[in-house]
């Protein structure tokens, strides 16, 4: 089919909730993708933060279709092999001890937060009456996903307009604002939630006060620190968790995008003094935590592990922020450069700029996004090499020079 037969198609027959760029896509291969005519793209997306080694890598390619053979799904009324095995490998990994897997990243942030309110109903007798350990702080700027619970915890209010009332009880604090925060901070609080490093919000670390404040806060007032590892989780900062940047163990974690080498998978990780508070019939899935995810899942850590992905991450990402810092002293319309690991923004002076240089990287051959409006979002493959980044920064430094001879014909373009 071509790309505009299935443009057609999609417009008469799908839920319009998605703004698609103009590719279709066929293949992927390494940190490539091909469209239907054949055309090369260099993602530096990798499917928002999903393909982390990449298209086809040949470990995740075996795993899956060994398993398929084998067992695609059973219920969780059945044991299967991968389960346990693979909770035992992110426990060590994180810190955490017991794990509830789930289909999505938005799904692992809701059971994050049925788990908090049952833990303070458990350990404070909270209820949803008046002075009941049941609220939820959130941050400025937070995305955490696009179901009921996920929404409530979302701050912009173009997310949650068109669906409230929301879930009640969730109250937001300014970013990186630790007065703010202790000002919000009491015994009615069951949990505080926040991306470490936000996604969807910018590409912003929290401070190394804010993490420290919000730790020391949550112990405080018995309330329980979940840590959304979504997006920079499993090595995409560089450590195998963001909060692991900070020196502090939430009591909830939650993750998902890369887990599964592109398949659909989530997951919940908890704190043994936090499990208690489930038992069986309060929270469940069909399809989560089935044997060919987790299969793949597992393989995928193994490779992460064996190839010492973390070290080239730290690396590549350390190179490509460098690169990215050079482009900002060449183009004042680059007025940020922030991130860690291979998880990099660069914030414009415009969203209109913004659009123009994702529009002409698109058509250049390069997948970036553009994400809180002003800011370019890099996340591309951990197995991304040097000669790649070259590739794009190359090609973003004839971009931005060439937006800007057009509103001030005397600035230079950098010289390579």
């Amino acid at each position: 089919m071509t790309l505009e037969q299935v443009q057609k198609l999609e417009s008469n027959l799908l839920l319009a909730t998605y703004d698609r760029y103009p590719v279709l896509l066929h293949k992927g291969r390494g940190v490539y993708v091909y469209d239907h005519r054949g055309r090369r793209y260099l993602d530096m997306l990798s499917g928002i933060g999903v393909n982390a080694l990449g298209y086809a890598h040949p470990a995740i390619t075996r795993t899956i279709a060994r398993q398929a053979k084998l067992l695609v799904h059973t219920s969780n009324l059945f044991y299967h092999e991968y389960q346990g095995r693979l909770a035992a490998a992110l426990g060590k990994l994180s810190g955490m001890d017991r794990a509830f897997f789930t289909n999505s990243g938005a799904e692992a942030w809701e059971s994050a937060l049925k788990v908090a309110r049952a833990y303070a109903k458990t350990t404070a007798g909270g209820s949803n009456g008046q002075n009941s350990k049941w609220r939820i702080l959130a941050l400025e700027n937070a995305f955490h996903g696009r179901t009921f619970g996920a929404l409530a915890t979302t701050h912009k209010e173009k997310y949650r307009a068109p669906f409230d009332p929301g879930l009640p009880g969730v109250q937001f604090v300014k970013f990186n604002d630790v007065a703010d925060l202790e000002r919000n901070f009491n015994d009615s609080v069951c949990a505080i939630g926040f991306e470490f490093v936000q996604g969807e919000g910018g590409i912003r670390p929290v401070s190394n006060e804010f993490a420290q404040a919000a730790w020391r806060l949550s112990r405080k007032h018995n309330a329980l620190l979940i840590a959304d590892e979504i997006q920079s989780g499993l090595g995409r900062t560089g450590k195998w968790f963001a909060y692991q940047h900070y020196g502090v163990q939430p009591d909830l974690v939650t993750l998902a995008k890369p887990l599964a080498g592109g398949l659909p998978l989530g997951a919940l990780l908890v704190s043994e003094r936090v499990a208690g508070c489930i038992h069986p019939g309060m929270h469940g899935t069909t399809f989560g935590g089935g044997p060919l995810a987790c299969a793949v899942a597992l393989q995928l850590l193994n490779t992460l592990q064996k190839e010492k992905m973390l070290v080239h991450i730290q690396k590549i990402g350390g190179y490509l922020l460098e690169q990215l810092q050079g482009l900002q002293e060449q183009h004042p319309a680059i007025t940020k450069v922030r991130g860690m690991g291979l998880m990099l923004g660069i914030e414009l002076e415009s969203a209109e700029l913004a659009r123009t240089i994702h529009k002409q990287m698109l058509e250049r051959g390069f997948i970036l996004n553009r994400t809180d409006e002003t800011v370019l979002r890099f996340l591309p493959p951990y197995i991304i090499r040097k000669q790649h980044v070259d590739a794009v920064v190359r090609e973003l430094d004839r971009v931005f020079a060439g937006a800007q001879a057009k509103t001030a014909p005397t600035v230079k373009a950098r010289s390579k």
